[in-house]
């Protein structure tokens, strides 16, 4: 992966992650992906469920290229006596790993409110069951960085039932190439998948069959991938390759799934995929996910006829505050590359 495109990659990947977009509040980043498929000259189109979808040219049979936009985040669902919120998580988001975490309440009215997620009554000094206190959504809170101490007060702020929350996502990258980051799940295929528009469009390439590239907007939630243009005969879901005890990849590889909780993968797209990482030298791992599903699967559960796959980089600490390496961004990238040469 050239430098320039490597650059190019990690500027939309701290774009997007800037943007709070948990399930169901996601247009503003769908908005900002138009912009810039639109500006590289595509026609990208806005789906009904509020993703997107763009021809990236070629003719044939259609491979489908995809990512999730949305992320995991949270819900207002109450207001407690004292003013703190009760919240209900969007996806996997866990109590225990956003603790002391700041996050923002985004109100019906516009209004973006700050607080902190606290373990409920934190002061150590005050608090002798703090140690020994699980960390759930009934016993960590929402406190508000204002002026409130109880529940009217804080609905006199605007804030209600349903109003989303946003954790900050902490964005950096390491003297090392160490890309630390929530919600790297999945924008940081994202970024990959707009800086190969970019390159497709740059150098004048024409896939060697219809592509497209979709941003789903409801993964975290289990329904992104149901709907698919009705030409896409194969597709890939760009999410995260796992790094974990078992796991043969780490954030420096591409990890080419071979099977996740739904099942095998389609043999011919693997076998596919393998063949393109070794013409292409990219460092590649195959894993089994016994937890893991993506929106390819989704697509197939759906009754859509296509042989599918998962790949993507290499990312520690899922649904956490993950970690994934420049070297396993331009893997992923290469391959893909690689692939559409195929």
């Amino acid at each position: 992966m050239q430098s320039d495109y490597l650059s190019y990659a990690l500027r939309q990947l701290e774009a997007l992650i800037a943007i709070p977009s948990p399930s169901g509040f996601t247009d503003k980043a769908v908005q900002y992906c138009i912009d810039e498929f639109s500006a590289m000259g595509y026609a990208p189109k806005r789906t009904t469920k509020g993703g997107l979808v763009a021809d990236l040219g070629g003719t044939g049979d259609g491979l489908l290229l995809s990512a999730h936009v949305d992320t995991l985040g949270a819900m207002v669902c109450g207001i407690k006596p004292g003013g703190a919120l009760r919240v209900a998580p969007i996806g996997g988001l866990q109590a225990q790993n956003i603790e002391t975490e700041t996050a923002r309440v985004y109100t019906r009215s516009g209004r973006v409110i700050e607080g902190t997620f606290q373990l409920e009554n934190a002061s150590l000094h005050v608090n002798s069951a703090y140690e020994k206190t699980p960390r759930t959504f009934d016993t960590v809170e929402l406190v508000l960085d204002e002026k409130t101490h109880s529940e009217q007060q804080t609905r006199a702020l605007g804030v209600s039932a349903g109003d989303y929350v946003a954790v900050s996502p902490r964005f950096t990258v390491t003297q090392t190439g160490f890309i630390k980051s929530r919600f790297l799940d999945d924008k940081l295929s994202a970024a990959i998948l707009l800086t190969l528009a970019k390159y497709l469009k740059d150098t004048g390439s024409v896939p060697r069959r219809r592509l497209y590239v979709m941003f789903t907007v409801f993964e975290e939630v289990g329904h992104g991938g149901a709907s698919i243009p009705s030409d896409v005969t194969e597709m890939i879901a760009v999410d995260m390759g796992c790094v974990g005890k078992g796991l043969q990849c780490d954030e420096t590889m591409v990890s080419i799934c071979v099977m996740d909780s739904r099942g095998p993968m389609h043999k011919a797209v693997v076998d596919g995929l393998v063949d393109a990482a070794q013409r292409a030298g990219v460092r590649y791992a195959l894993d089994v996910y016994p937890h893991y599903g993506s929106d390819a699967d989704v697509a197939v559960r759906a009754g859509h006829e296509v042989r599918h796959c998962v790949v993507g980089a290499g990312v520690y600490a899922s649904h956490s505050y993950e970690r994934a390496h420049i070297e396993g961004l331009a893997n992923t990238f290469d391959l893909l590359r690689a692939y559409l040469d195929a």
